[in-house]
């Protein structure tokens, strides 16, 4: 996969992703690579939409929503086998390949968790999904503040809000994090504050207002704090 193919896609590393959802990269490498424990083999999730054929794991942007919402449902509980039966599915009912980020999903999910508890008769399952408010307080957090187009299809995320200004878009800057004022990427002008030993001093070096310094350092921060919790 070439560089420009990469445009409206996003590119991230399981680190990347890391520090961007607060879910270790170990369990996301595990999740879109598949593993083995105890001479047993476990299948990936789902297919990671970037290949980039050096046997490495990379995430693009909707693999990015899909890890929020599956991360969501395996802390309550779910092996993560559950969950790939489920999004299969998914993928039948609401015809996506990644159908768990799609607003297709809030209303449908439910029946394909169902069905996968019909088939797996577990006791667990029925206490997460015997009611519709037990699935909506997973699912409707994992799908906050992102942008769906008419489809459904996630087109942008604001980690921290839109009041932040910091968005996640993979039609700008391969998906990195931005500043949407100024639009350079939230790194640099973190970066930028910790280099020149204050906001007002990077904004001038940046050529941007000290408030956008300050969103940036604050969604660093908070991408910190994430990481270390």
């Amino acid at each position: 996969m070439a560089g420009g193919d990469l445009i409206g896609i996003g590119l991230y590393t399981p680190a990347e992703a890391s520090q961007l959802l607060g879910v270790r990269s170990a369990k996301i490498i595990r999740w879109l690579r598949g593993h083995d424990l105890h001479g047993k083999h476990y299948e990936r999730l789902w297919q990671s939409q970037i290949d980039l054929g050096d046997n490495e794991v990379y995430l693009g942007f909707r693999d990015l929503m899909e890890v929020r919402v599956a991360n969501a449902f395996i802390e309550r509980g779910l092996s993560p086998q559950k969950v790939r039966r489920a999004i299969e599915i998914a993928r039948q009912m609401i015809g996506e390949q990644r159908p768990l980020s799609t607003t297709r999903f809030r209303t449908d999910g439910r029946t394909v968790f169902l069905q996968v508890l019909k088939e797996d008769g577990s006791d667990s399952m029925i206490d997460l999904f015997r009611s519709q408010y037990a699935f909506r307080e997973i699912i409707e957090p994992s799908l906050k503040n992102i942008e769906f187009n008419a489809g459904g299809i996630p087109l942008r995320w604001w980690p921290l809000g839109k009041h932040a200004r910091i968005v996640v878009d993979p039609q700008r800057a391969f998906g990195r994090p931005i500043e949407s004022e100024s639009s350079v990427p939230a790194t640099v002008l973190a970066a930028a504050a910790k280099a020149e030993g204050s906001p007002e001093a990077a904004a001038r070096i940046w050529s941007v207002s000290t408030a956008s310094i300050r969103r940036a350092v604050e969604f660093q921060t908070a991408c910190d704090q994430r990481l270390a919790a």
